[in-house]
C-alpha cells in the first residue's frame, strides 16, 4: 500500500516509538533444595544447545511491526527476524531482482498493484497457500498461483483542511473534475510520480478516471490552475499543506491518504477530538494501493518462510497492521482499534487499474506526465 507510504513514511517511526515493549517474564522462584550437579565422562561429547533459526524479510523503509507480534512468532518458531530494509518499494523491488539467484532474503514484503506484474514477470517467488488464506477475500489475491500474498490496503486520496474551507466560506471539492474549477486555484499541492508512491497513484487514478484520451487534459487544467509539486509526500504534506498539525504550509488541498486524518487525530495525544482534515471521497478520487508478500527462490529457510506468510496473514499480525503502518488488513475479522473504526475513511468506488496494464504503461506515463508538468 505500497505498501509504503503513508502519513507511513514519518508516522511508522512515531508509532515505533510510541510502541511498549512486553514485559520481560518475572524469574521463577529458586527451588528449595538444589539438584545435584553431575559431571560428564571425559569421553562424554558436551551437548550444545541449537541457536534460533534466521530468517531474513526483506521490504521498504515504511515496514514496521511491534516487538511484541515479532517476539511471539520468534519465540513459537525458535527464530530470529532480521528485517531487511531497502529503500521505498521500487528500489526495494529493483534489489531483489538484481539479486534473483542468490536472494538476500527469505520472504518480500511490500510489492503493491502498481509493481505487481513486474515482480510476476521477473519470476521472483515460489507459490505458497498460506493457512488461512480462504478467509483473505478474493478482491484482495491478484495472483492465482499464490506467488504474491496480499497482506494490507489502502487508499491515496487528496485531503483538505477543514478550517480553511470554514473560514473561507468555500465548500470543499468532490471530485477529481472540482480540482480544476477557478475556486480552487492555487490551493493543491501534489507529488512527482516519478519520485513519490502517492503521486504514481495519484496520476493512476487520473488515468483510470479520464482515460488514455482525457488523462493529460486534466493535468493541463491543473498545471493552468497552480497546482503545486513536491518531489516527496513530507514536504508535500508537512511543509505545503496548511492542515497537518505544525506545518508552516498555506494550501489547504493535498494528496496523501484516505487515513491521514484519522493518523492526525491519534498522534495528537489527545489534544483532537475529531480530525482537522477531510478527505476527497468521489468516485475514483483515490487509487486503491494493495501490499503483497512472497516467499523469495532460492530461501534458505522455506519451512520458516511458509510460517511466517502464515503469520502475516493471521488475526495476531493483521491486527497489528493499522497502528503500525496507518493501513488497513485484508483480514475482514481483523478487529481495528476504536479511533480507527471511527476516523478512518473507506472510499466506495476507488481507481482500480489492471496491474498488467499498469506494468505496461507505467514509464511512458510518467514520462507523459513529466513532459508536460515540469518542462
Amino acid at each position: 500500500m505500497k505498501r509504503r507510504t503513508i502519513l507511513i513514511g514519518v508516522l511508522m517511526v512515531l508509532t515505533a516509538a510510541c510502541t511498549t515493549p512486553a514485559a520481560p517474564p518475572a524469574p521463577s522462584p529458586a527451588p528449595a533444595t538444589p539438584a545435584p550437579t553431575l559431571s560428564p565422562s571425559p569421553s562424554a561429547p558436551t551437548a550444545t544447545p541449537a541457536g534460533p533459526r534466521e530468517l531474513v524479510l526483506m521490504t521498504h523503509d515504511s515496514f514496521a511491526v511491534s516487538e511484541e507480534v515479532l517476539r511471539e512468532f520468534e519465540q513459537r518458531y525458535h527464530a530470529r527476524v532480521q528485517i531487511l530494509k531497502a529503500g521505498d518499494a521500487g528500489a526495494a523491488l529493483n534489489k531483489a531482482i538484481l539479486a534473483k539467484g542468490a536472494p538476500l532474503a527469505d520472504v518480500f514484503f511490500g510489492v503493491d498493484n502498481t509493481f505487481f506484474s513486474r515482480a510476476i514477470r521477473e519470476d521472483l517467488f515460489e507459490p505458497y497457500r498460506p493457512k488461512g488464506l480462504e478467509e483473505i477475500p478474493a478482491e484482495f489475491i491478484l495472483d492465482p498461483e499464490l506467488r504474491l500474498i496480499p497482506i494490507d490496503y489502502g487508499d491515496v486520496c487528496v485531503n483538505y483542511d477543514k478550517k480553511y474551507f470554514r473560514e473561507k466560506g468555500l465548500k470543499p471539492p468532490e471530485t477529481l473534475e472540482d480540482l480544476a474549477r477557478p475556486e480552487y486555484r492555487g490551493l493543491l499541492v501534489v507529488e512527482n510520480p516519478a519520485t513519490s508512491s502517492p503521486g504514481l497513484a495519484f496520476m493512476l487514478a487520473t488515468i483510470a478516471h479520464f482515460g488514455e484520451e482525457r488523462w493529460l487534459d486534466f493535468w493541463r487544467a491543473l498545471k493552468a490552475n497552480d497546482v503545486k509539486i513536491t518531489e516527496g509526500w513530507e514536504d508535500a504534506y508537512y511543509k505545503e499543506f496548511s492542515g497537518a498539525t505544525g506545518s508552516p504550509g498555506t494550501r489547504p488541498l493535498v494528496v496523501s491518504y484516505a487515513t491521514s486524518p484519522a493518523a492526525e487525530v491519534y498522534f495528537s495525544q489527545g489534544q483532537l477530538s475529531e480530525p482537522p482534515t477531510g478527505n476527497v471521497l468521489g468516485k475514483d478520487a483515490c487509487f486503491r494501493q494493495i501490499e503483497f508478500a512472497g516467499i523469495l527462490k532460492g530461501a534458505r529457510n522455506r519451512d520458516l518462510a511458509e510460517r511466517w506468510m502464515d503469520y502475516m496473514i493471521s488475526l495476531r499480525f493483521q491486527e497489528d497492521i493499522p497502528l503500525q503502518m496507518f493501513v488497513f488488513p485484508v483480514h475482514p475479522k481483523a478487529k481495528l482499534p476504536d479511533f480507527f473504526q471511527k476516523f478512518a475513511e473507506v472510499p466506495r468506488e476507488p481507481a482500480r487499474l489492471d496491474p498488467a496494464r499498469i506494468d505496461a504503461n507505467r514509464e511512458r506515463w510518467i514520462q507523459e506526465w513529466t513532459d508536460l508538468m515540469l518542462r
